[in-house]
């Protein structure tokens, strides 16, 4: 298991690959494959066989996760990639924050 400092519903954008410079929000995280899964990145098309779920069959159009290490956080004040850090908040609980700005992600 891997530890994924990104969360589902944030919005990144991807830094390398076929992809790069594209954003999304993040659908799924896959922790034991250390893998993300983004909103219309990666989508192939799969050729189906027929089943009770999908009687037609035919091809469908699936997402596919990317790895996290090609991902990076987007940093809302300045639109660009930042990375991930922790800090305690006033209360003493475990807040993540954007390395480029400081700020508290939401």
């Amino acid at each position: 298991m891997y530890k994924i400092r990104l969360k589902k519903g944030d919005e990144v954008i991807v830094t390398a690959g076929k992809y790069k410079g594209q954003k999304g929000k993040i659908t799924a995280t896959h922790p034991k494959t250390n893998m993300v899964t983004v909103e219309n990145i990666n989508v192939v098309k799969r050729a189906v066989k027929p089943t009770q779920q999908n009687p037609q069959g035919g091809i469908i159009e699936k997402t596919k996760p990317l790895p996290v290490s090609n991902v990076a956080i987007v940093d809302p004040g300045s639109k660009k990639p930042s990375k991930i850090g922790y800090k305690l908040d006033k209360n003493g609980n475990k807040v993540r924050v954007y390395k480029r700005s400081g700020k508290e992600i939401k």
